[in-house]
């Protein structure tokens, strides 16, 4: 089966930075869209960053210039490149995938979800 596990996530200090990864495993044909979703305490659900298999990408207005979303298609792993972090930015963090597996199947996929906090 398919799994995506996520890594990086941890306590910042306001202006720090993190890198969070989040490599897929299993028995994988494609990998499409591969996106990072975040949820604070008490606030909705919120796609933060997306990119395509050719690598194009879109972020949420919070996040422009700050946040970097890339992609490496061989190791089959996102990742999030956080900049100058702030505390509105403290939320758990999920990556998410469309993948068609050997078997055929095509659904999306989510990672465990990793903590970032960022305070003083």
């Amino acid at each position: 089966q398919v799994q995506l596990v996520e890594s990086g996530g941890g306590l910042v200090q306001p202006g720090g930075s993190l890198r969070l990864s989040c490599a897929a495993s299993g028995r994988i044909r494609i990998i499409g869209d591969m996106n990072w979703y975040r949820q604070a305490p008490g606030k909705q659900h919120e796609l933060v960053a997306s990119i395509t298999r050719g690598g194009s990408t879109n972020y949420v207005d919070s996040v422009k210039g700050r946040f970097t979303i890339s992609r490496d298609n061989a190791k089959n792993t996102v990742y999030l490149q956080m900049n100058t972090l702030k505390p509105e930015d403290t939320a758990v963090y999920y990556c998410n995938a469309t993948i068609l597996s050997q078997l055929g199947h095509m659904r999306p996929y989510w990672g465990q979800g990793t903590q970032v906090t960022v305070s003083s």
